[in-house]
């Protein structure tokens, strides 16, 4: 079984209780067991305007998917909760949001039958302080497969990883 972690997040209607229902749904498939969760937290929108600021966790899985096999699961998932990717473009708010950040210590870049692509890990994760600070709950010294850097290293190398904190809230 792979080892995965993925990235949850919503900023729309009842925030926590979108992140809670996509775990509870990721843990209810039978080819998923979910091995941990971090805190929720909230955060303000990244790279695009809106007041809805957003609620992010990390959750950790073991899955017998394929990464392509998974990231369908995570688009259902996302499609059972109200999002409709197909009238998005760019960011947007979001009912929910399902990210997947590592697959074991995979580097993977594929495109599936209908054009959507899959790039693990996350290729911004390392950007995102909302992601990175809930990664330090559940897997720290987790490596990076491409950047040879664990995750409380790339925290640690933000412009200013203190203000993370401020930038992110723990609320439950």
């Amino acid at each position: 079984m792979a080892l995965v972690y993925l990235g949850l997040g919503s900023n729309l209607g009842d925030r926590v209780g979108y992140v809670q229902q996509a775990t509870s749904l990721l843990s209810g498939d039978d080819n998923i067991k979910l091995v941990g969760t971090s805190s929720f937290y909230e955060t303000e929108p990244w790279h695009f305007k809106t007041d809805n600021w957003f609620v992010n966790a990390i959750v950790a899985i073991s899955t017998t998917y394929s990464p392509m096999e998974l990231l369908h699961v995570c688009l259902r998932i996302e499609n059972q909760l109200g999002r409709d990717r197909k009238n998005e473009s760019g960011y947007n708010d979001r009912t929910i949001d399902i990210d997947i950040i590592f697959y074991d210590n995979q580097i993977i870049n594929e495109t599936d039958d209908d054009g959507r692509e899959l790039t693990i890990p996350h290729p911004r994760m390392h950007e995102r302080a909302f992601m990175l600070v809930p990664m330090l709950e559940v897997a720290p010294s987790f490596v990076h497969p491409v950047l040879n850097k664990t995750v409380s290293d790339i925290y640690e190398e933000l412009d200013d990883p203190e203000s993370v904190y401020l930038y992110g809230t723990r609320i439950i």
